[in-house]
């Protein structure tokens, strides 16, 4: 199903996605690219540990165990560090039992690095597994499977710099304190405006974000055209060490 901006959503977007924008994501841009460089050398080191095809990479027992046994698409956000804004996205498909490395881009998360308590304005981004269920954005519905709701409500600000004017160009809704199966713009905080909201999966402007991830929009555009509500995608996110440990 596709939603299409019309007047009453402008209309209610109209009242909260100033506040929204503001408070939330913040922006992002890098390259793409995947950066599994390195790993021929590392293939060469006889002590080097064989990787399990059941497991997302580097993700510890405790993530592995809270990803749903129905989800067959994971997007792994690996933060470079607990105080980084830079990162790698990896998009996993699962095939038959074995999780399969399909994409992967750099990317962008809050502009100081991850938390386990995340709280409006910390510029930090929420370390946790959370689902991806809704889509939207600026720009015309570019064939995704998710449902996606184009709306001019979701543009950036234009007191904000230039480069993050396309920021919400495309967007993906990261299911934290929000209501499942609404416009990313809805502005409803179950667990109340204190703990932040409108955490999305967002096109890139080249450095960290408010709170968000962004990735290049041939990422975006990727993964629109891909996360299949079917196969219930969910999104795995934090530095490095937070996920391994």
């Amino acid at each position: 199903m596709r939603i299409s901006g019309t007047t009453s959503m402008r209309a209610a977007a109209a009242t909260g996605a100033a506040l929204i924008l503001l408070t939330a994501c913040g922006g992002g841009a890098g390259g793409d690219g995947d950066k599994s460089g390195g790993q021929g050398k590392q293939a060469l080191r006889s002590s080097a540990p064989v990787s399990d095809p059941t497991r997302i990479p580097e993700v510890s027992d405790a993530f592995q165990a809270k990803i749903p046994a129905d989800s067959r698409q994971v997007v792994a956000v690996y933060g470079n560090g607990v105080n980084s804004a830079d990162a790698t996205v990896v998009l996993y498909t699962k095939q038959g039992k074995n999780w399969e490395r399909t994409r992967s881009w750099a990317a962008h998360n809050g502009k100081r690095g991850w938390t386990t308590d995340h709280h409006e304005g910390d510029k930090r981004s929420p370390v946790g597994i959370y689902s991806l269920s809704d889509a939207g954005g600026v720009l015309p519905d570019p064939g995704a499977r998710l449902p996606y709701n184009q709306a001019a409500a979701f543009a950036a600000p234009h007191y904000w710099p230039k480069t993050h004017w396309h920021d919400f160009d495309y967007v993906i809704a990261i299911d934290y304190n929000r209501v499942k199966g609404t416009s990313p713009l809805d502005p409803t905080r179950p667990q109340g405006q204190s703990k932040g909201g409108s955490i999305w999966l967002h096109m890139d402007h080249g450095s960290g974000t408010s709170a968000c991830v962004s990735l290049p929009k041939s990422g975006m555009e990727y993964l629109l055209k891909n996360l299949d509500p079917t196969l219930h995608p969910v999104v795995v996110m934090g530095d490095k060490a937070h996920l391994a440990g």
